[in-house]
């Protein structure tokens, strides 16, 4: 996710995560309507087929390897970071995250899976929360520019939270959790354009957890070549997936502005103000 908007912003980005819930929702409505025709077929037996061998290092199938791509050694950073998942994001196959661990040193990317998270539940997590050279990297209105702190980072190294999920999911776990509240909040006033093509964002400015990584650990290091270093495995992956038939995906502010956009137009009046803005070019 990115992370360079305003609280405004991460509100109507939820419209487009709800877009895609209502799908899932309507075609599982309708694959309950077949699960009677299909109950004898699920009495036979089912041949059990092995899973293919994974690379421990970058959690790849081993014939996609991406270890070539990854730094020979971890990245030398004294910035934590500290991933809060969401667990939908943990079964999804071309997630960034596992290449992001791969390349810093153990202990400095550590991921946390769930959809709340308590003080007793996880002891470790809420001590960096209350940390106070623990920041988290979330936008809104009283988020803070990590580029204007970066001169007051460099006497004690800090860490770094980051929500990995949709924009819905990391809105609902930043609100219900109590922990997320606590560290100091800050935004990334600015991002390339995102390189993670293989999925769909919903606005240009839109980049993926591993992207905002990058993007914050050149800020904290004051390293550019870090982000150029973390980008090399996402670069790898996606051109190795467009190579295989993949497709590029364009943000769904591009498809509208240039008349791609091919879903019907929604009724709600809240979503008819965010189409209008990607359209206008206003401010978002």
């Amino acid at each position: 996710m990115n992370s360079q908007f305003n609280k405004n912003t991460v509100e109507e980005m939820n419209e487009d995560d709800d877009d895609e819930d209502e799908e899932e929702t309507k075609d599982k409505e309708e694959d309950d309507g077949d699960d009677e025709g299909f109950s004898v077929l699920s009495e036979l037996p089912v041949e059990k087929s092995e899973r293919r061998p994974t690379c421990r290092r970058c959690c790849r199938p081993l014939k996609v390897c991406l270890c070539p791509y990854l730094p020979a050694c971890p990245l030398d950073v004294s910035t934590c970071l500290y991933i809060v998942q969401h667990p939908a994001e943990e079964s999804r196959v071309l997630r960034t995250v596992p290449l992001l661990a791969a390349c810093l040193p153990p202990g400095k990317c550590r991921v946390f899976i769930g959809r709340r998270f308590s003080e007793e539940r996880y002891p470790e997590l809420a001590a960096v929360c209350k940390d106070a050279h623990t920041l988290l990297l979330y936008p809104g209105d009283g988020a803070e520019d990590l580029e204007d702190l970066s001169t007051d980072l460099t006497t004690t190294a800090h860490s770094v939270i980051l929500i990995d999920g949709t924009w819905s999911q990391a809105k609902d776990m930043f609100l219900r959790n109590a922990l997320l509240q606590l560290p100091r909040q800050v935004q990334l006033r600015s991002a390339p354009s995102s390189h993670y093509v293989i999925r769909t964002q919903p606005t240009n400015m839109c980049v993926s957890t591993l992207e905002c990584a990058a993007a914050a650990l050149s800020i904290m290091e004051k390293n550019h070549s870090i982000q150029e270093v973390l980008l090399k495995p996402l670069q790898a992956l996606c051109s190795f997936q467009l190579q295989h038939g993949a497709q590029i995906h364009h943000s769904k502010e591009h498809l509208i502005k240039n008349g791609q956009y091919n879903k019907t137009m929604p009724k709600n009046k809240r979503k008819i103000r965010r189409m209008q803005k990607l359209l206008t070019n206003q401010d978002i």
